[in-house]
């Protein structure tokens, strides 16, 4: 719920997506400190994608989403 509001107000305030991304991503290394200690160091990696990496996979997946040109 938390990510929400500061979510909503980075958007309202014009802030660019990598701040947003950025926001989101130190909230999900706060939120590794109350999972189970086994499952900590998992949590880090995961919460510790750079903005440029998750863009880059993010742009590929757009594309191999994307229906091939001339076709319906």
């Amino acid at each position: 719920m938390r990510n929400m509001w500061v979510v909503g107000l980075m958007v309202l305030a014009g802030c660019s997506q990598q701040a947003v991304y950025d926001n989101m991503r130190n909230d999900a290394r706060w939120d590794c400190d109350t999972v189970p200690l086994s499952q900590q160091k998992e949590c880090r990696q995961q919460s510790s994608v750079s903005y440029d990496d998750y863009e880059r996979e993010r742009q590929e997946l757009l594309k191999s989403d994307s229906p091939a040109a001339g076709e319906d």
